[in-house]
């Protein structure tokens, strides 16, 4: 296997993937490798901090705010802790990356897609996954599966996370070698199956 390798886990909500993400970062330990789990936004001090603000926030964020403040964290996040985990030789496995705002606030926010393709990936220094499991899920079977009080992004309507999705098959299809979507409708233990199947043939 090679040493460091970067691994983002996508999808809508309800999609399943910070649940894969653990099981997928478990089993590549369980193989011998240094894994670094973390999410986006979040795990900084400053991501925390913002990722309460866009999810629970009540007054109103725009969409074109929404993306700032989720490419400030990210830029962050990759200063504190991507780059120094690549630099160990660890393999990173993140929740949510650049495709996350691509998805949301382009495709489903109105932010205008080229532009802010080309601002976010600016401003991590390029700094992109080799590897993107999308788990594609209808967002009517993904939001049944939400439990709790529902944040700001789960509480959009159907159309905005119908959207969402469409996103994320468009970046799949742009980005063929890097992206796979995979089905997130069957059981998770199926669903974990597929991804490590994928990863093995990837990080190898």
């Amino acid at each position: 296997m090679t040493r460091s390798f970067f691994i983002t886990l996508e999808g809508p909500e309800g999609s399943g993937k910070s649940t894969q993400a653990t099981r997928l970062a478990a089993a590549l330990r369980r193989h011998g490798r240094r894994v670094i789990e973390l999410r986006d936004p979040g795990t900084t001090s400053l991501g925390t901090r913002l990722r309460a603000v866009l999810l629970h926030e009540r007054q109103p964020i725009s969409a074109m705010a929404e993306a700032l403040l989720f490419i400030a964290g990210r830029v962050q996040l990759v200063n504190e802790r991507i780059r120094p985990a690549l630099r160990r030789g660890a393999v990173v496995v993140c929740d949510r990356y650049h495709d996350s705002t691509m998805a949301y606030q382009g495709d489903a926010g109105g932010v205008e897609v080229a532009w802010l393709d080309r601002v976010g990936r600016r401003a991590v220094g390029g700094l992109m996954p080799r590897l993107t499991i999308v788990l594609d899920v209808p967002p009517q079977i993904g939001l049944a599966r939400v439990r709790g009080a529902k944040d700001r992004m789960e509480s959009r309507a159907l159309a905005f996370h119908r959207r969402v999705r469409a996103g994320y098959r468009r970046i799949a299809r742009a980005e063929p070698r890097r992206v796979v979507v995979v089905d997130a409708t069957r059981p998770l233990a199926l669903v974990h199956r597929a991804i490590l199947e994928i990863v093995e043939k990837r990080v190898r």
